[in-house]
Parts: structure tokens; sequence; C-alpha cells
């Protein structure tokens, strides 16, 4: 299913979207707050910039967004439609749902925002 080479690949593992040989992040769990967006400068695999601009990364934030969002709306559905639970309950577990996931889906923003931009390319990963 993650096929070396493919985007969902790269974006669900977190690795360099140019060669997929290394993580981008120096600490690879995401629950360890305080590095959670430690990234190296360079893959030292194919030498990619992962700050491509300044700023880059802020443009994650809009994915960023986009995923709470889908987060809350399943989230709302699971707990009212299935559970049955009453709305004010309802919006407590997408509370807690987006706290539970929010170190989640800021790597998975930022995995998705550099996808976005940088293609695999396999000269890159035959490199070494």
């Amino acid at each position: 299913m993650l096929k070396k080479g493919s985007k969902l690949n790269s974006i669900l593992t977190g690795t360099c979207p140019r060669c997929q040989e290394e993580s981008m992040y120096k600490d690879k769990n995401p629950y360890h707050l305080k590095n959670i967006y430690d990234m190296h400068e360079n893959c030292s695999h194919c030498g990619l910039h992962y700050q491509i601009e300044p700023s880059f990364f802020y443009g994650a934030m809009y994915v960023s967004y986009g995923l709470t969002v889908a987060i809350g709306v399943a989230v709302f559905i699971i707990a009212k439609v299935f559970l049955g639970l009453v709305l004010f309950h309802s919006f407590i577990a997408i509370i807690l749902a987006l706290l539970v996931f929010m170190p989640i889906t800021a790597r998975l923003a930022r995995n998705i925002y550099i996808n976005m931009f940088v293609s695999f390319d396999k000269d890159a990963a035959r490199k070494h």
C-alpha cells in the first residue's frame, strides 16, 4: 500500500518527499511535544532543503485547518449519529479528539504541504 515513490508513502511516514529515504523530523514521535516541529535542515541522502523559502511551512496552517475540520466532522457524526450522544457531549468529544490528534495533524499538514511542491525523484533515491 505504501509503495516507495508515492506521495502517500512520504505523507504518512514523514520521509523526504524527493528520495523518501530518511525522516524529515529529528524525533519521529509526534507526541514528544517539545520536539514536534524540529526538522532536519536538509535531507542527508539527497540534500533537499526542507525550508524551501523563508516561512515556507506557514502554508501548512491551511492544510492543518482542513484536517482538523475533517476530524471534527467525523467525530461529530460518530458521536451524534452512531453513539447517540447529546449535542454538548458530541462537542466535548470533538474537543478531546482534536487535542489527542493535534500532534499528528500538525505533522501531517507539513508532510502534505511539502509534498504539494516536491515530487519523488528516482535518481535522488538511488544516490549513495
